[in-house]
């Protein structure tokens, strides 16, 4: 297996953070870069820490890549205006990816949300609408696009409308079932983990774009139960034309069928 080679735009930031661990722990990524506005506490032997001014950036500033994840986000209490949260949530992602782009990388991941539509009453959902747009209109090689619901886990800073939030969904959780699944809380990592697991089972479409359910059934391989085939199904053949066939009870099958001729002659 080539082994991958990753940049994290971001990695301070909620999701960032687990994201950068989550690649390094792989084993399907050689090495992972991450551009940081300050220092970067986390160390791992695969990790290159690069301290940059975002309004500064250049192409050369990016390593060549398999993969770039764009992990930016900030909130009006930290921005303290619109324009300053369209900087960093609108203006950083497009400037990024035109340098990813021009630069080779052929994978784009970004942090988006659910409802984002450039025509939406609220302001957050509009820039996440219009920076989805602006990248869509780039025609990057690849882009993958994250829209995670309501973010929970835990944070370093308190937060408490979304601590009142956070406790709300995790009673609410349980009781979305069925079609009301898509409205459950995401925790951070899992999300970290769903952007790593598309990446490397990535859909190769120009546009990928992943709702609450893609990224809540995003699980390791060991975690997938191998569902029993029923009684129906098994005797269905026409349905089973894809089905793999156990060898040892191939063999079963065939020594049985020897002996029934045996009997037979």
């Amino acid at each position: 297996m080539t082994k991958r080679v990753a940049i994290v735009v971001g990695a301070t930031g909620f999701t960032g953070q687990y994201l950068v661990k989550q690649l390094c722990e792989s084993k399907e990524y050689a090495a992972v870069s991450v551009i940081v506005r300050r220092g970067f506490s986390y160390k791992h032997a695969k990790l290159d820490i690069q301290v940059k001014d975002f309004d500064r950036l250049e192409e050369n500033d990016l390593d060549l890549a398999d993969d770039l994840f764009c992990c930016l986000g900030t909130t009006m209490k930290k921005a303290k205006s619109k324009e300053n949260f369209e900087r960093v949530d609108l203006e950083y992602p497009l400037r990024i990816a035109s340098l990813a782009k021009k630069r080779g990388i052929p994978n784009f991941h970004i942090i988006s949300a659910v409802g984002s539509n450039k025509k939406s009453p609220f302001f957050y959902s509009q820039v996440k609408g219009r920076m989805e747009e602006g990248l869509i209109e780039m025609e990057l090689p690849h882009l993958f696009i994250y829209r995670p619901s309501l973010l929970t886990g835990g944070r370093g800073e308190f937060r408490l409308a979304e601590r009142m939030s956070e406790g709300f969904f995790q009673l609410l959780n349980p009781l979305l079932v069925g079609p009301l699944k898509k409205m459950r809380s995401i925790e951070g990592e899992q999300l970290a983990f769903a952007m790593y697991h598309y990446a490397v089972h990535n859909t190769k479409k120009s546009v990928t774009i992943y709702k609450p359910l893609d990224i809540l059934n995003a699980k390791p391989l060991e975690e997938l139960e191998e569902q029993p085939i029923s009684r129906e199904e098994l005797f269905n053949w026409e349905d089973r034309e894809n089905t793999e066939v156990d060898e040892d009870t191939t063999k079963i099958h065939e020594s049985n069928n020897d002996k029934s001729s045996q009997s037979k002659g």
